[in-house]
């Protein structure tokens, strides 16, 4: 297990420090940030200082984006707001900040179609496909990480949401080829976090 820390961005240099500090603990990134939950648009300057302190000690950040799971069904959907988890935010930021690692949680519906391009276009941006049953994913998603962004991809599990083994089971019916399924599970983390085993 890689241990990831977490920072609430509207507490500016509380936030800037926390950072630091996750690092000085030996994790291993900052996240999930969940701009729905948090209120905030990841492009909002008034929050670069924090993803140029987050580049400058190497750490990876992971934003949840797509559909929030938090109010969903509910009156107003308790207030949650999914502009916010628009991933075309992500690419202001993948861009203005050329050396931070991002990685786009879950599948980014109903805009998963932005997350493809911005992984293909972006080469600090990738995508990982937990919090989504893969029975549901879209051919479109299907087909570009099995071919041009089978790179930018990775397994996560989202757990408790969506048990793991359930996740694993359905992933199992996607006709994805070997290899790929290997990078997605393992070989792209391996590579993305450095890791020699």
């Amino acid at each position: 297990f890689l241990g990831f820390g977490v920072i609430d961005p509207w507490q500016g240099k509380v936030a800037l420090e926390e950072i630091k500090r996750i690092k000085d603990l030996g994790l291993h990134g900052i996240g999930e940030l969940n701009p729905a939950r948090q209120h905030f648009f990841p492009n909002d300057t008034r929050f670069y200082p924090l993803w140029e302190e987050v580049q400058k000690q190497s750490l990876p950040i992971l934003f949840h984006s797509g559909m929030a799971a938090a109010g969903a069904g509910t009156p107003g959907g308790m207030g949650t707001k999914l502009k916010y988890t628009q991933p075309i935010h992500l690419d202001d930021v993948a861009a203005d900040f050329p050396e931070l690692k991002i990685i786009s949680a879950h599948s980014s519906w109903p805009w998963g179609s932005e997350s493809l391009a911005i992984a293909r276009h972006k080469s600090n941006f990738y995508i990982d496909l937990s919090g989504w049953a893969p029975k549901y994913f879209s051919p479109e998603l299907v087909q570009y990480v099995s071919t041009i962004i089978q790179d930018k991809a990775m397994f996560g599990s989202d757990w408790p949401s969506m048990g793991v083994e359930r996740w694993l089971e359905e992933f199992a019916q996607i006709n994805i080829k070997p290899e790929v399924r290997q990078k997605i599970m393992l070989d792209n983390a391996k590579k993305f976090f450095g890791l020699k085993f």
